[in-house]
Parts: C-alpha cells; sequence; structure tokens
C-alpha cells in the first residue's frame, strides 16, 4: 500500500527511518513530508493516491480527503481528531486511529503546573525579581487543601487529578457520562455548576465537539468563587475567551490558559492580551520530548495494525 507521512512529527531524521523501517521492508511505498502547510492544492498533491495517510496536528480538509480515492486510513498523530473532516471520511468508510494517551503526562503536569504559577504568582515573581524589585504585594496560596474540579474525567483528567491528590486536595468533577474509574480515584462527580461554584481550581479537559464549545461560558464563570483559579489545557473554545477575560479583568478569577481558537501567535486584538491575573503559554501541554516520540510510535503501531487487519485506537 501507499502511505503518505503529510507533515513531520517533531522527530529525528534516524527515529522516523527506524520506524519507516518495517512498512518499506514489508513492501509498503512510504513516503514522509519534512513540512507542514495549510495549502489545500499542496495537501492534495502529498496525498495523491495513498492508501494511507498520516498527519499530526493541521488540518486535514474534506476537499484533501476527497480528491484521494485510494484512502482508506487515517493514522492521526494526536488525541482530537477535530481538525480532520469526519464527515468526508464518515461518507467513504474511511477509518481513523488517534493516539490517546500519548501525552496524559504531559498535560496533567502542565496543568498542575499553570495551577501551582496562579497560586505561588511565579511568572510575576520573577518579573519582579529581573525588574530589581522584591517580593511586596507577591504573597502566595498553598495549593495542599484546595478544592480541585476536574471537567472532563477521561484519562487526562483523572491523571491531572491524581497530581492534585498526592497535593492533598479535595477532589470533584463533571463528566457527561459516569465514569467508574474517576469515582474508584476518588473524585466527587456532581453538576457542571456545583463543580463551578464549590471549586478552588477548575481544570478543563474535555474534547471539544458541538456539545462542549463554550461550556465554561459567562453563566459557569459567574459561579466561579473570587479569586478561583481557571486552567484550560483542552481545546480553546471549551471555555468562551471574552467571558473568561472579562472575568480576569475584573479581578474575580485567576486563570492559567495553554489553548486558544487558533495556536499563538495570538492576533493583537485578542482578549486575553494584556489580561491581568492570566498565566499562558502557547499550546504546549502536549509537547515533551518524552510524548511526541511515544505519539510517533504509536501513529506508526496504528498504521502496522491497521495493515494487519486490527484497527486499534478507532476514533471512526
Amino acid at each position: 500500500m501507499k502511505i503518505v507521512l503529510m507533515e513531520p512529527l517533531g522527530i529525528s531524521v534516524e527515529t522516523l527511518d527506524s520506524l519507516a523501517a518495517s512498512l518499506k521492508a514489508a513492501g509498503h511505498d512510504f513516503t514522509a513530508y519534512d513540512s507542514f502547510t495549510l495549502d489545500v492544492e499542496e495537501l492534495k498533491k502529498r496525498a495523491g493516491d495513498a492508501d494511507i495517510l498520516m498527519i499530526a496536528n493541521h488540518p486535514l480538509p474534506g476537499e484533501v480527503i476527497e480528491a484521494d480515492k485510494n484512502l482508506k486510513f487515517i493514522s492521526v498523530a494526536f488525541v482530537g481528531i477535530d481538525h480532520v473532516d469526519t464527515d468526508a471520511c464518515k461518507a467513504r468508510g474511511i477509518g481513523i486511529s488517534n493516539t490517546g494517551g500519548y501525552c496524559d503526562d504531559a498535560v496533567a503536569e502542565l496543568a498542575v503546573g499553570l495551577a501551582l504559577d496562579c497560586l505561588r504568582n511565579v511568572t510575576a515573581c520573577d518579573k519582579s525579581v529581573q525588574a530589581g524589585g522584591g517580593k511586596a504585594g507577591l504573597q502566595g496560596h498553598e495549593l495542599a487543601g484546595k478544592t480541585v474540579g476536574i471537567i472532563g474525567t477521561g484519562a487526562i483528567g483523572c491523571r491531572t487529578a491524581e497530581i492534585f491528590k498526592a497535593f492533598k486536595c479535595r477532589l470533584i468533577g463533571y463528566n457527561r457520562s459516569r465514569r467508574q474509574s474517576a469515582i474508584d480515584m476518588g473524585i466527587e462527580l456532581k453538576s457542571l455548576n456545583e463543580v463551578c461554584a464549590e471549586a478552588d481550581i477548575i481544570s478543563v479537559h474535555t474534547p471539544l465537539t458541538p456539545e462542549t464549545k463554550g461550556l465554561i461560558g459567562e453563566e459557569q464563570i459567574a459561579l466561579m468563587k473570587q479569586g478561583a483559579i481557571l486552567i484550560n489545557t483542552a481545546r480553546g473554545p471549551v471555555v468562551d475567551t471574552a467571558a473568561a477575560a472579562a472575568a480576569l479583568r475584573a479581578g474575580k478569577i485567576k486563570a492559567g490558559i495553554d489553548v486558544y481558537e487558533k495556536d499563538p501567535p495570538l492576533p493583537a486584538d485578542h482578549p486575553f492580551l494584556g489580561c491581568p491575573n492570566l498565566v499562558c503559554t502557547p499550546h504546549v501541554g502536549f509537547d515533551t520530548r518524552e510524548s511526541i516520540d511515544r505519539r510517533a510510535v504509536m501513529a506508526f503501531e496504528n498504521v502496522t495494525e491497521y495493515l494487519a487487519g486490527n484497527q486499534i485506537r478507532k476514533m471512526l
């Protein structure tokens, strides 16, 4: 079969060659591109008549999928697949597998790190020292004993909760379906509004779907405690940016944000730019050396298993 890696996976040439070796040895035609593009015509050219496409987190539009008449399977080196036109795939019966689990530790660790920054004013303290100042006005708060609300108790949400639990936090959470694994680890499941009202720290870990877009909106933010900390390492549109920015500027909440409507650099008029009480990172939650190597292995494993007649990590 013809297999095309449409964009780089952030791994070394040596690692890529090693992962592709078994495919080539089995007689498959493997091509890898070392740059990414958003140009639809270029994407069509790269895909050509491939049987299998491999992508990371850049969009794969329906036009590209429809143009590749041989396409049967897509391996996505990412957890979410909202950047793939799934309707086009469903219409053709094209399978999709992701690499869910590759960045559980990475995202969870960043979520906790952002919370600690907000509590202990780490970024503000650094700015003060670098500017020749001291600790005046920078007294922080302890994480121990805080109530943490986990919005979305899937694998990453539960891993985040596990780390917060080690800091002696009380755990509450919201999920659309009842997850016994979350209950077993000590998360008390409540309604979304109850979690937002009770938690000192709200950490968002839901995928982006039509149902979760704007899930944390003006109503939920209004329910939050004075000084509550909102952490979003999931997807930008899950949180109403305008409502969050207004609450930050009013001094009602603090926030640690890693995800946006589109990845940084942000436009000059973005509501978060210049906001007080906010720590931002440029969508790096998933991005550690360990996690990037792990997802590449998983992405190739998806392909080899599919070729063997066993689709794993099936999303479609």
